[in-house]
């Protein structure tokens, strides 16, 4: 492999390591604070790449479309914590994975009604089409650059969040200890409204900002939801630090896999989960 298809290679893989990120660190914040095993998390993910088909179709821009559609999923998450998982956090695992597990079929069926089955495309804007040329035959798109760069921009403000706010230290609070941190008068329910608010807008974003390169198609959260999972328990489970680092972990092993050995590509990242566990069983970091 010469040092340009390395490069490339390379680019992807952290592309798709930060995309992972930013579902799984979704996912993550809203097992570890909230105990809610979510199996529709993936639907959020679709949401995200629905919304950004038909509102750039709508106002013909993408960014806008972004915005919007962020918006749209923030109250969609709020609303679905008001009206169903806020019934579920004292209820075992598997009422909550049977309540989730039924989600999928509902907003796909919903996803069916509103947008059909056919595969949609969304066009990159005008100013994010080029490439950067690497060789003479060889280019890497502007448009995958700018995916990355956004994704770092949230993982930045989502640990600033955490780490440096007065809200991300009752979310840390409400994690460590939820009952303790109720009895200090700290409003439980409304962290954990903001918490899935946060994990359905990031999950959207995912969707939205990958739509233009992965096209927008019936059941597309179920593919990304289980390596998602694979995500979160390597990292561990409730840390968003472990999210991202197992995010970049896993994008390299899976894109530099496929290239190296295609026969068995679709092991690795499951046989790099196994060795993490076996070497650490709570995951490389605890929330």
């Amino acid at each position: 492999m010469d040092f340009p298809t390395f490069l490339i290679q390379l680019l992807n893989s952290v592309q798709y390591g930060l995309l992972l990120f930013m579902l799984a660190a979704g996912l993550t914040l809203i097992f570890g604070i909230m105990g809610v095993v979510n199996l529709a998390h993936g639907s959020f993910y679709m949401l995200g790449a629905y919304l950004a088909f038909w509102l750039s179709t709508l106002f013909g821009s993408l960014t806008l479309a972004i915005l919007v559609g962020i918006a749209l999923a923030v109250l969609f998450g709020l609303a679905l914590e008001w009206l169903l998982f806020r019934h579920f956090y004292h209820r075992d695992h598997l009422d909550q994975v049977l309540l989730t597990f039924g989600l999928i079929y509902i907003f796909e069926e919903l996803r069916s009604i509103l947008w059909g089955d056919d595969v949609h495309g969304v066009t990159i804007p005008e100013a994010l089409s080029a490439s950067i040329p690497l060789t003479d035959n060889l280019s890497y798109p502007v448009y995958r650059l700018f995916m990355s760069a956004v994704c770092i921009a949230l993982a930045l403000g989502l640990y600033w969040l955490i780490a440096k706010t007065r809200l991300g230290m009752k979310i840390r609070a409400g994690a460590f200890n939820r009952d303790m941190t109720e009895a200090l008068g700290i409003n439980i329910k409304l962290i954990h409204a903001v918490v899935f608010a946060l994990g359905v807008g990031l999950a959207a974003v995912a969707g939205m900002i990958a739509s233009p390169i992965s096209s927008v198609y019936p059941n597309m959260g179920s593919q990304v939801l289980i390596m998602c999972f694979v995500v979160v328990v390597i990292g561990g489970i409730g840390s968003v630090r472990g999210a991202l680092i197992s995010a970049l972990l896993v994008g390299l092993v899976d894109t530099f896999g496929k290239v190296l050995l295609p026969s068995v590509s679709g092991m690795l990242v499951y046989m790099l989960m196994a060795a993490v566990l076996l070497w650490k069983p709570e995951g490389l970091f605890k929330a």
